[in-house]
């Protein structure tokens, strides 16, 4: 399964001489069509968030409902990555789906990550000492850059081995799982995600 899926505030005083924070850079957003066998299932959104600061936020979410003769599929999946420096801090996966409701959480201690990934038929608990500099978030905006050999898994916790194909093309494996990543002037347009029944394709909607 693919899809699968996150507040903080605080209030200081301020006084009649201190300058408000800058606004927060505006928030990139990509949204995509979900299709299996040529059929509209869904939506997927992709959102990078900058702030004026080392603090970037990445989500995705996705809503899909699937039905084909003894096939029922329903997926509601939000996925949301915090990185500081560059490197990831806080990963969050939320998954609704018609089997239950799922959760994976990667989280940076100081050195080390405990990542738990409790998802539909996938139990995962590990601890990671590498800093995590590169998820399947990052993907959604800009192809991988050169030498980039995996991605950072939310929804199970581990990774993505990548590899280049032809000019636009990535190959993302993971324990026998193939999804093919497709780019266009440096922009992802196509996603297409290899299932044993049907292909789901993840298409790049017109602005």
């Amino acid at each position: 399964m693919f899809l699968s899926v996150l507040l903080l505030s605080s209030f200081l005083p301020l006084s009649a001489s201190a300058k408000a924070p800058p606004p927060p850079a505006a928030a990139e957003v990509r949204h995509y069509s979900i299709e299996v066998a040529g059929i509209r299932v869904g939506t997927m959104t992709a959102t990078r968030q900058a702030a004026a600061s080392p603090d970037v936020t990445y989500s995705l979410v996705s809503d899909v409902k699937v039905n084909f003769l003894l096939y029922h599929l329903k997926i509601y999946y939000q996925v949301t990555n915090h990185f500081h420096n560059g490197q990831l801090l806080l990963s969050t996966v939320e998954a609704h789906t018609n089997q239950g409701d799922f959760a994976s959480r990667t989280e940076w201690k100081g050195d080390h990550y405990d990542i738990v990934a409790d998802q539909y038929k996938h139990h995962y608990k590990a601890t990671e000492t590498q800093p995590i500099r590169y998820a399947v978030t990052n993907m959604f905006f800009g192809e991988p850059p050169a030498g980039q050999a995996r991605a950072f898994a939310e929804y199970f916790g581990d990774y993505f081995v990548l590899s280049r194909g032809k000019a636009g093309s990535w190959q993302a494996v993971r324990d026998g799982r193939e999804d093919e990543y497709q780019y266009a002037n440096g922009q992802l347009v196509k996603i297409i995600k290899k299932n044993p029944l049907k292909n789901f394709i993840i298409r790049l909607l017109p602005e």
